[in-house]
């Protein structure tokens, strides 16, 4: 039996893998992934220029030039946008300024008047329309001049001028000393949904389709009699699970490599002086990294590490089998994809529960979900890493798994042995139960 096991998972990850499609799908997320991490230095290549700064200038008419660039300096700088402007003042007539805008300008005029009525008024000049972002900055910057310069008329001192105008501060004062900084929770929350939902989703999604197209083709073209003639129900059963899931497993290893690689080379690249849209990478991983470490995740996951990949890795067989047990009732593929429906509502749940933890902080209901196979996988790591939820607790979350997995394999390989060779779509559900309730 183990020979032919052997034999039947190595004859279908070689199927699976040496294939042309398979080559051309991972190249092209490779270069998707490379391009996407990349995708500045990929526009500067091509002529972009993201050192380039936008022109301000400043026709100004009230004397408020230095009190407007200071404040449009600041709020720039505090938006990571310090980069992407350059404020001057201009004593040039409006009409020669007007006169000198080209298309190949990144410039914007500013013309600051008097006004009776609103005390200050404005024009914004520019050849191609303002970014939004541009236009609600200047707006800003020239709310703070009017209101600094009507503070500057009203007879108060300038020391009282800079305290109305001065930012309030806040000091954050946590009573719970185990407490989390929200900023930091909410932040930590994205980061793990990042990595442990988005990526095995994916992955789940392709598991039960590829097991489903399989054991299909193999109905469709008469060939599952074939092979059970010379192997058994259970080890062709286990060769699908086995299979499916290393493929699995050793895609998602290769798109990690992909991210490495990508990650690598934007570093190569970014030595050679090459100015970042969103600023150093490595400085952002860099305080990742850090915020990790302050918030105790890093400690956390380390503990919990072996028990997280029991967890994935048989969440990966138990949807392996489901996949199985479907697929073998089916008669054509388009049959397997309405089965597939209970089964992607499944996965959408877990998804979205996992991504509701951090605003449901020590809700039993989240706790209750995360004992549930088929969803644990999804939702307890996330809440063990946010502090919801102790070691033992993630322990029993994957000790029911692999108990429901065992189990679900029994009652399963009783449907398959029916089901492969079952060629009739009629009474489905019926069969499906006669044939788990047989021993």
């Amino acid at each position: 039996m183990k020979r032919k096991l052997k034999f039947l998972v190595k004859q279908s990850l070689a199927k699976k893998m040496n294939t042309k499609w398979f080559k051309v799908a991972n190249i092209l997320i490779a270069i998707c992934l490379i391009g996407l991490m990349n995708i500045d230095r990929i526009i500067t290549a091509f002529g972009g220029d993201f050192e380039e700064k936008r022109e301000v200038i400043v026709l100004d008419e009230t004397g408020s030039y230095d009190l407007f660039a200071h404040s449009f300096n600041t709020i720039a700088e505090s938006l990571g946008e310090m980069k992407n402007y350059e404020v001057k003042q201009t004593n040039e007539s409006l009409e020669t300024l007007k006169n000198d805008l080209k298309k190949e300008d990144e410039k914007t005029i500013i013309v600051i008047h008097s006004d009776r009525e609103n005390y200050l008024s404005s024009e914004v000049i520019s050849f191609d329309a303002v970014d939004t972002i541009t236009t609600q900055l200047i707006q800003t910057v020239l709310n703070q001049v009017k209101s600094s310069m009507v503070l500057t008329t009203s007879g108060l001192s300038e020391t009282e001028i800079a305290s109305l105008t001065s930012p309030v501060s806040i000091t954050k004062i946590v009573t719970n000393e185990d407490s989390q900084n929200t900023e930091s929770k909410d932040m930590l929350s994205a980061g793990l949904i990042l990595v442990f939902i988005v990526p095995f989703f994916f992955l789940i999604t392709m598991l039960t389709q590829m097991i489903g197209a399989e054991i299909n083709e193999e109905k469709s073209t008469r060939g599952m009699e074939i092979i059970i003639s010379n192997v058994s129900p259970q080890t062709h059963f286990l060769s699908k699970i086995f299979s499916s899931t290393l493929f699995v497993v050793l895609q998602g290893a290769l798109l990690l490599l992909y991210g490495v690689i990508a990650y690598i080379l934007r570093v190569l690249i970014g030595a050679t002086g090459v100015l970042s849209v969103s600023g150093s990478v490595a400085n952002s991983v860099s305080e990742i990294f850090q915020m990790i470490k302050d918030t105790g995740v890093l400690a956390l996951l380390l503990k919990g590490l072996p028990l997280i990949l029991v967890l994935f890795i048989v969440s990966f067989l138990a949807y392996a089998i489901l996949a199985g047990v479907l697929a073998s009732m089916t008669t054509s593929i388009e049959d397997y994809q309405q089965l597939q429906t209970p089964l992607m509502i499944i996965l959408l749940v877990g998804y979205y529960i996992a991504i509701m933890a951090s605003s449901f902080d020590g809700a039993l209901f989240v706790k209750i979900v995360s004992y549930i196979p088929l969803l644990s996988f999804l939702i307890a790591p996330v809440i063990y890493m946010l502090g919801q939820t102790t070691l033992i607790e993630l322990g029993i979350s994957a000790l029911i798994c692999v108990i429901f997995t065992i189990m679900f394999f029994r009652y399963g390989l009783r449907i398959y042995k029916v089901g492969i060779l079952n060629y009739s779509s009629s009474k489905l559900w019926k069969k499906i139960v006669k044939s788990a309730r047989q021993k």
